[in-house]
């Protein structure tokens, strides 16, 4: 018998190396196009204003040039005179109407319906605005009146939002959101104006706050005091009939001894 040849072992095959990702298709999520139009599209589906860093997310371009472009396209708008306009507003960018056509986008929009605060509402927002964060009864505090009702609308219109609890007594605390200032057109609150200039005067708060105290009180007693001018000289206040305990008590307190009893708190 001959002998056969052993058998010889096959390698394996080696599967072929992935190429690895490149920068490009590393760093872009999705593909790139014109840089101006991508962002014209995404800003007309935005809801909210937008910052740099998430548009140049979206259109897969760098934070710097996604900021000149959006430059440039704000300008060319302007210089169009078109019937929108691209603004930075609360840290963002979007879309908004030019103010110059309000009457058109009004009639159209609202169709005779009141869309607009109360002043008692637009007090309220501005006590929140300038005191944030804030209690529920430091508002009624200020302005003097129960706005319970006032801060569900704010709520519910996105104006004004919960911060929190206060830490001494727990009460809900409120603040503005960025919704507030998208409206008001302002980026923070800094730019808020100052409110010394709708102040009034100190010489002013001076002479009112001198008539309040020069004022007499609204009911002082002056009746006893008649009585011991008219007594004969010589003649005791004591003489006549003996008076009583109470009505001694009342002739002996002088009239700025007598204190005004306090008038109880409005629960508004």
């Amino acid at each position: 018998m001959t002998d056969l040849p052993e058998p010889t072992e096959v390698p394996e095959a080696v599967p072929a190396a992935e190429p690895e990702p490149t920068d490009d298709v590393a760093l872009l999520s999705v593909p790139v196009a014109a840089l101006s139009p991508s962002l014209e599209a995404v800003l007309m589906v935005a809801d909210q204003p937008l910052d740099e860093t998430t548009l140049a997310t979206a259109v897969g371009y760098p934070a710097e040039e996604v900021a000149a472009a959006l430059a440039v396209l704000a300008a060319e708008y302007d210089e169009q005179d078109r019937g929108f306009e691209l603004r930075n507003v609360a840290g963002g960018w979007r879309y908004y109407t030019r103010e110059a056509y309000a009457p058109v986008v009004e009639g159209f929009v609202l169709e005779g319906q009141q869309a607009r605060l109360t002043q008692a509402a637009l007090e309220t927002l501005a006590v929140v605005a300038y005191k944030q964060p804030v209690t529920r009864a430091r508002v009624s505090a200020i302005r003097g009146v129960n706005v319970d009702g006032v801060m569900r609308t704010l709520l519910s219109r996105g104006l004004v939002e919960e911060a929190g609890r206060d830490g001494e007594h727990g009460a809900t605390l409120y603040r503005t959101t960025g919704y507030f200032l998208e409206r008001i057109g302002v980026t923070s609150l800094d730019e808020l104006p100052e409110l010394a200039p709708y102040l009034p005067e100190m010489d002013d708060l001076d002479d009112e706050l001198s008539e309040l105290l020069g004022a007499p009180p609204a009911t002082s007693p002056t009746a006893v005091e008649p009585a011991a001018e008219t007594a004969p000289a010589g003649e005791s206040a004591e003489s006549g009939p003996e008076a009583g305990p109470a009505e001694e008590s009342a002739a002996e307190e002088s009239p700025a001894d007598v204190v005004t009893p306090a008038q109880p708190e409005d629960d508004e």
